[in-house]
């Protein structure tokens, strides 16, 4: 019988590492051309890979859990003008999370239940890790256990009063990609300013209305993108990347903007050209971009190409942050404090006066194979004159 291969798409972000997390339809299951047939968990985002083509879903070549890369074979599709010829075919998870395919009955599903599903968290195992003897090659209880048993062992108890969540895919890329970046690749030095953010939150007090009319929220973040294209030109080395034998200073600025997602973690989506727009193209890129990586709707290609990256963690009432793990392979991050009155000295009429001022720390976290010290602060400097002045 001709089967049509469900493959990983080749556009997946360069570098990442992507695993099954949940196949939407069972073997045996009819599915429509373009229709969500199975969802991937990459480094960063979660997609559907759709059908190819109407048919019938024949074959499981790569279990829940298992890891794939890009043109990877996913499964096979049945035809539809032949799926009601010859029994669909069910995967059956071998040793090591690859499945063969064996006949079963017209139309039996491969399912796993609730209790087989938490069974194989509580012991740690990947479906694909585990042989089914149910019907169809369904994974049992006793599947589970005899697995468990024969070498696989559980996790630690979880103490009296703890709740015990598994990593994610995301949770655990993350944590490589900042150990890597922190302890193994970049040396990482930060300096600390203070900007007062008055001038800023009187142009969006007297522009907020005109904006929200126009259905874009004008934001504190979208003024230090702005700014943030002043200091890069200010000083490109911000801009660029280390390689072996040369510092790589890419002409165009993409400027990623580190977004939290509850339950998942950080996601860092990019605007691209950042220069060529104004303060309202800022706002409207910002909008667009974080509501769909908090709707879960980032695809790989959001996500990849950033040149410098800002974090504001003072959305949540952090101070100050450092160092903010440099997001690799660029060489510089900025941090952003929470926006806070302050008493500050400031010079009036020849005289110092005390003044209460919203001031806001500002960091920038360096990768010091590419900028020193005197780079650093001048970016800063241009950063904190720009916003210090804006009119």
């Amino acid at each position: 019988m001709a089967t049509i291969d469900v493959l990983l798409p080749e556009d997946q972000a360069e570098g990442s590492r992507s695993q099954v997390l949940r196949w939407l339809k069972g073997v045996g299951e009819p599915v429509a051309r373009h229709e969500p047939l199975v969802e991937i968990e990459t480094d960063k985002v979660t997609i559907e890979v759709p059908a190819p083509a109407d048919g019938v879903l024949a074959e499981i070549a790569a279990a829940e859990g298992t890891e794939v890369a890009p043109g990877s074979l996913l499964g096979r599709l049945a035809p539809a003008t032949l799926a009601a010829a010859a029994p669909p075919l069910a995967a059956v998870p071998a040793a090591g999370g690859r499945a063969t395919a064996t006949p079963v009955a017209a139309g039996a599903e491969m399912r796993i239940s609730p209790a087989v599903r938490r069974l194989l968290a509580e012991h740690g195992l990947a479906p694909g890790a585990v042989r089914g003897s149910g019907e169809g090659g369904r994974i049992t209880v006793d599947d589970v256990l005899a697995a468990a048993k024969r070498g696989a062992m559980p996790p630690p108890p979880a103490e009296e009063g703890t709740r015990r969540v598994p990593h994610t895919t995301m949770r655990r890329r993350i944590a490589e990609h900042m150990v890597q970046s922190l302890l193994h690749t970049a040396p990482h030095v930060t300096t600390v300013f203070q900007a007062d953010m008055g001038a800023v939150l009187a142009h969006r007090a007297a522009q907020r209305g005109t904006f929200e009319q126009s259905g874009t929220p004008l934001t504190l973040t979208a003024y230090f993108v702005a700014a943030c294209v002043d200091a890069l030109r200010a000083v490109p080395e911000a801009n660029g990347r280390w390689t072996e034998d040369a510092i790589l200073i890419p002409e165009r600025i993409d400027i990623g903007v580190g977004t939290a997602v509850e339950g998942r973690g950080l996601v860092v989506p990019v605007i691209r050209d950042v220069a060529r727009l104004d303060l309202a193209g800022i706002a409207a890129a910002l909008a667009e971009l974080t509501g769909r990586a908090r709707a879960d709707r980032l695809t790989p290609a959001d996500l990849q190409g950033g040149t410098f990256t800002i974090s504001n963690h003072g959305v949540s009432g952090s101070l100050l942050a450092a160092p903010i793990v440099i997001n690799q392979p660029q060489s510089a991050i900025l941090g952003v404090g929470k926006l806070e009155k302050r008493a500050v000295v400031v010079g009036r009429d020849g005289r110092d006066e005390i003044a209460i001022r919203p001031c806001c720390y500002v960091t920038l976290t360096i990768d010091h194979r590419v900028l020193d010290g005197h780079q650093a602060n001048r970016f800063m400097e241009t950063l904190v004159r720009r916003l210090e002045s804006w009119s």
